[in-house]
């Protein structure tokens, strides 16, 4: 009876989240393209008097070669050191002056550069937005500098982060040909030898007008917009679409195995399994059944593995937007005195379990109710509906993808989500790294 008012309450809730986003339709996103094939997506919402401007650039470390591996994310540092009319770090101070803020990310796929402002300051994040974008200053000593911030970068988050080490130790073993395989901060010798040449012609080819898709949602006007793009971005030449990736991962035929060391209390376990691009049918399938394993504490994994027997302190898993075909991730933190073969073991249990027998329709219909409630909290924020609108324009095909959304989630059943697991969780289709205390060697 517990259950059943829990799931009614979620329910109730999600309804009126929907009819908060229900406000904001497909029709009300406004799009255009310049002639240099820059994209835009602009929705108004004058809930309040600030506006966001996201600006996704399809270029990730999955562009990458080996010698160059790192030069994406190191781009995202760049393009805050200077430009034809703004020195380094000028953009950071602009951006204040004018009551704004930024930031910028990089993944395997994208990176993705963010500004927040008031209304206002539209015009001023155009300067700074066209500028950077046409004129951005490749200074050898400001090379240096970050090049020294970058590798300092990749020795602490090496060094602080377990999962970061184990990450890569697993993503290296599990991808053999694609370019997933390489960390997106990069290789510490790729980093130290980076050429002047190499950074000119790497902004050059992924840095053009029709590689990035811009998002602007909030207080301003879709024809404020078109002024600022005509003036500012339209002048910017286009350099032709860069290569493709072509090399394709070829389908994993067997186990694989990767261990590392270092000095922690605990062994750490990642399991990844080969699944599709976000395009593909199974991605939402896939996501509920994440949810399904690691999401609150009577999620499949927690339960089992923290709440229960506490063979674990930790439990988590994802799978990712990927252009190309990516990884489903497992991460578990052992407790004392576990051993990594115990709690691979007990993990490996609980995924037989739903393979053989499935989930139940009161499970699947819980993990629903919380993704929507996600989904729709996300999409109250001018910040959220930016970011949203813009990875589903770029991983999904098309921004209209994100309004189909929930109705893809509600459409998931209980055999689907035993199919994928079926499909997917195979002993062949795994790779099982672990990194353990140094006195287990």
């Amino acid at each position: 009876m517990r259950l059943k008012f829990f799931l009614l309450c979620l329910a109730v809730v999600v309804a009126g989240l929907g009819g908060t986003h229900a406000q904001t339709k497909p029709e009300d996103v406004k799009t255009f393209a310049l002639a240099n094939g820059m994209k835009f997506l602009v929705l108004e919402d004058h809930s309040i008097p600030n506006a966001n401007m996201y600006i996704f650039w399809k270029v990730g470390s999955r562009n990458e070669v080996h010698g160059i591996t790192g030069l994406s994310h190191f781009f995202e540092h760049m393009m805050f050191n200077g430009s034809k009319n703004f020195g380094p770090k000028e953009f950071d101070r602009f951006m204040e002056a004018n009551g704004g803020s930024n930031n910028a990310y990089t993944t395997e796929n994208v990176t993705v550069y963010t500004d927040w402002f008031q209304k206002d300051a539209l015009e001023p994040i155009f300067k700074l937005e066209s500028d950077r974008i046409a004129n951005l200053s490749i200074d050898p000593k400001m090379v240096e500098s970050e090049r020294g911030v970058v590798l300092s970068e990749r020795s602490t988050g090496l060094e602080n982060s377990n999962y970061r080490m184990l990450g890569e130790l697993v993503q290296s073993v599990a991808f053999q040909e694609h370019p997933y395989m390489f960390p997106v901060i990069g290789f510490e010798s790729d980093i130290k030898s980076w050429t002047q040449e190499d950074l000119e012609n790497y902004f050059k080819t992924y840095y053009s007008p029709n590689n990035a898709t811009v998002v602007i949602v909030g207080d301003i006007t879709l024809e404020q917009v078109k002024k600022m793009a005509d003036q500012y971005m339209a002048p910017i030449p286009s350099r032709g679409l860069p290569p493709k990736v072509r090399t394709i991962e070829p389908p994993q035929n067997g186990e694989r195995r990767v261990t590392g060391y270092k000095d922690i209390a605990a062994p750490n376990i990642l399991m990844v399994y080969h699944v599709p691009e976000a395009k593909h049918e199974d991605y939402y399938a896939l996501d509920l059944l994440s949810s399904l394993l690691t999401s609150g504490n009577s999620s499949r994994l927690t339960k089992s593995l923290v709440m229960d027997s506490t063979l674990a302190m930790n439990v988590s898993s994802t799978t990712d937007q990927n252009f190309d075909p990516g990884i489903f991730s497992i991460y578990a933190i052992a407790s004392s005195n576990v051993s990594a073969p115990d709690l691979e073991k007990a993990i490996h249990n609980q995924i037989d379990l739903v393979i053989k027998d499935g989930v139940k329709d009161e499970e699947l219909q819980k993990v629903k109710n919380q993704k929507l409630m996600e989904f729709y909290r996300t999409l109250e924020t001018i910040n959220g509906k930016a970011n949203s609108l813009g990875s589903y324009d770029v991983f999904f095909g098309d921004y209209k993808k994100m309004f189909e959304a929930p109705e893809l989630y509600k459409k998931v059943t209980v055999e689907d989500i035993k199919r994928v697991a079926a499909k997917y969780f195979t002993e062949r289709n795994r790779t099982v790294g672990y990194l353990l205390p140094e006195k287990s060697k």
